[in-house]
């Protein structure tokens, strides 16, 4: 299959398997994921464009000679080459960790030819391929999945730049990536950190005051124990579908699990039902499936599903300290303690309204709820540099295969030997 593009001058179309060492299945053997033999690939080992060493299964009994043919080496290229049609052409190097990983079945192995191709430079040649729908178009299809075979993967036609200009658009793309990886691993970092002190800050607080002995276990000595209902309300005004044009509709997929400031919405347009009115300052809760934990502050007024209760505050609590409380651990699990339904598991008011928790003054409310914003808006930021680094990298890889964008400015400065 060749891929409409032109070319600078300079640049070759071949076909992937004259440039290429090797190309093979992986071991059939059956795998277990008891953590008990060696460690070998699955799909999702290279689903996250990476060796995701948590995303291995096992096989127990291996011949030596089964070992060194399936062993992995620095260089290699794990491909999927039967999955979803989405997913079919995702490319990884195995840059040497974990330090002995074995090739499964479902994913097809290839080593470049180093002397005509360089590795990194193929597996960027697929990102952007992947980008163009390639490798859907040169699938097979089956019931649930589409599948490229060998021959058909070998005969597709790769551009080929000179080894040093590969190596110069590698480096490019792998820079962007890089950074982006590093911001996501921030992100991570963030949110755990955020979880450890979910514990903390909620029954010790920030001021280390002299603690007390209650019925819920210990407690700083200002604070005082009340149950949901006794700072919170229910919003119960219902908005006609006559009367909600021009509002934002908030559903249940307009807030992400874990997140605690609503950043979507929809329009109300179309709204066929009666649905809840809610106000700035205002808890947004999804009673539906509540180990979704889907609790947010609105920053704007609207109308929302039915399946989301609309909690108002009274002068004893801060409405941001409300809803960091409602994502709380034991929060989370008194929800799901008091849902009903099979399918449709939903908890109810009357039942959270009886929460009991350990209240602080009001002062102290904010001083905590101002910990975890400031937290929340790193990781927003962060989110916004990832976004800003993905669209760099797109951007660049269309630029950089098509010739359209030069990488030989490096290789001039000599950064690329």
């Amino acid at each position: 299959m060749v891929i409409n593009i032109e070319l600078p001058d300079r640049w070759k179309r071949v076909n992937l398997g004259d440039v290429l060492s090797y190309i093979g299945n992986g071991l059939t053997n059956k795998q277990n994921k008891a953590n008990d033999g060696y460690p070998v690939t699955r799909i999702e080992t290279i689903s996250d464009d990476c060796i995701n060493a948590g995303k291995v299964g096992y096989v127990d009994i291996l011949t030596s000679d089964k070992i060194e043919k399936y062993r992995l080496y620095y260089g290699d290229i794990l491909v999927s080459h039967i999955n979803s049609e989405p997913q079919l052409g995702r490319a990884v190097i195995y840059e040497g960790k974990p330090e002995f990983l074995l090739h499964g079945m479902n994913l097809l192995r290839m080593r470049a030819d180093t002397k005509t191709l360089d590795p990194f430079f193929l597996t960027f040649i697929f990102k952007f391929y992947r980008n163009r729908g390639v490798f859907i178009a040169l699938a097979s299809r089956a019931v649930g999945q589409a599948s490229i075979n060998q021959s058909r993967m070998k005969s597709l036609m790769i551009p080929l730049p000179p080894i040093p200009e590969q190596r110069a658009i590698a480096h490019v793309l792998q820079t962007i990536q890089e950074a982006k990886f590093t911001r996501q691993r921030e992100i991570a970092l963030e949110r755990e950190h955020k979880a450890a002190l979910m514990d903390y800050l909620f029954s010790h607080g920030t001021k280390g005051e002299p603690r007390k002995q209650i019925e819920i276990g210990e407690i700083p000595r200002s604070w005082e124990v009340v149950q949901l209902k006794e700072i919170a309300n229910l919003r119960r005004e219902n908005v006609q579908p006559k009367d909600s044009q021009g509002l934002n509709f908030v559903g249940l997929e307009h807030i992400d699990s874990g997140e605690s400031i609503l950043q979507r919405w929809g329009d109300a347009s179309e709204m066929k039902s009666a649905k809840t009115h809610f106000y700035p300052n205002d808890v947004l809760y999804g009673k539906l499936r509540s180990y979704l934990d889907k609790a947010v502050i609105a920053e704007m007024a609207g109308i929302c599903s039915t399946d989301i209760l609309v909690f108002t505050v009274n002068s004893k609590a801060a409405p941001r300290f409300l809803v960091y409380l409602l994502h709380t651990e034991t929060f989370v699990n008194h929800a799901i303690a008091t849902s009903t339904g099979i399918s449709h598991p939903r908890t109810s008011w009357d039942s959270l309204g009886k929460f009991t928790f350990a209240l602080p003054p009001l002062s102290e409310q904010h001083a905590i709820a101002a910990v975890f914003q400031a937290i929340d808006e790193k990781i927003a930021a962060l989110e916004r540099e990832v976004e800003r680094l993905d669209e760099l990298f797109h951007a660049m890889l269309e630029g950089l295969m098509t010739g359209q964008t030069s990488a030989v400015p490096l290789i001039e400065s000599g950064e690329i030997q």
